[in-house]
């Protein structure tokens, strides 16, 4: 019997997530109480089930997708639910938070009697056709969380314990979107310096392989980087002890949350960041804005 899965919540991964599933032939259940309306129409879109909370949790899974400062209290508002539930499901968190965050919603679905899975998605939403993402699993519950293989899930079980996968997700993510911000201020600052030409004709000259993935990577951080902020406080918490890397991913998040506010307000900044990304090299090897007009 194919099991039943309840992802919450229909965002761009969740929604894309429970596509895949449905286009397995998976029966996806989700809770749409408190969400946007893009997030019913997605919901639809993908095939999903609209559920009360009730019918959420009797399931066979409960993935949890949410934005990072949602998923504790996604757990707290689960538990009274998953305890009163005579078929138990495995409850797996797969959001972007520290491991010391998701020992603390560990041991809120742990006193429900409910299997836990610490997961971390490293990849884009689903695309038909395509590979990926990428769920890493750890946590005694991790191996049973594979079941959803043959049903288009890429699960890859690590040897660890909880909070093992969250150590993964926050240390890569560290690296990706912490090079995305790094790549966004100084992109910045050179503009605001007036070397905005200078700085985008050495890149193509000397790194354009990097000016390559910022100029692809770098639109589709705007409209996510509300998302981000929290994302970057949990890695400043899991960076610990190391003070200087803690103050880094602070900064980063503050980075992200002004970003945020501009893209929904004046858009100066990211306008700033798109102008140079449009930046091609004449026949000189003189930076041009795309239609020719300087920037």
């Amino acid at each position: 019997m194919k099991p039943v899965v309840t992802i919450i919540a229909p965002g761009s991964m969740g929604g894309a997530v429970g596509k895949r599933l449905v286009d397995h032939g998976i029966e996806v259940r989700t809770a749409l109480s408190g969400r946007s309306a893009a997030s019913t129409t997605r919901a639809g879109a993908a095939g999903m089930i609209a559920a009360a909370d009730e019918q959420a949790v009797a399931a066979d899974f409960v993935l949890s997708i949410v934005p990072p400062a949602e998923a504790l209290p996604l757990a707290e508002r689960l538990a009274p639910l998953l305890r009163g539930a005579q078929r138990k499901p495995i409850y797996v968190d797969c959001n972007a938070v520290s491991p010391k965050t998701v020992a603390l919603i560990a041991d809120v679905v742990a006193k429900s009697g409910c299997p836990f899975v610490d997961a971390g998605i490293i990849g884009g939403p689903p695309k038909p056709g395509a590979k990926g993402p990428i769920f890493y699993a750890s946590g005694e519950a991790a191996a049973r969380f594979a079941a959803l293989v043959p049903y288009g899930i890429e699960v890859r079980v690590l040897d660890g314990a909880i909070g093992a996968a969250s150590a993964l997700k926050m240390s890569y993510a560290g690296i990706t979107k912490g090079l995305t911000a790094l790549a966004a201020a100084m992109m910045l600052a050179a503009a605001r310096a007036g070397v905005a030409d200078a700085l985008r004709h050495e890149l193509a000259e000397s790194q354009p392989e990097l000016l390559a993935r910022f100029t692809r990577n770098m639109p589709d951080m705007y409209p996510k980087a509300y998302r981000w902020v929290a994302e970057m406080e949990e890695i400043a918490e899991f960076s610990g002890e190391d003070a200087a890397a803690r103050k880094i991913f602070e900064g980063v998040a503050r980075l992200y949350e002004r970003l945020a506010a501009d893209v929904a307000g004046t858009k100066q900044e990211t306008g700033a960041l798109t102008a140079f990304l449009a930046r091609r090299e004449d026949a000189a090897g003189k930076s041009v804005s795309v239609g020719g007009a300087r920037r």
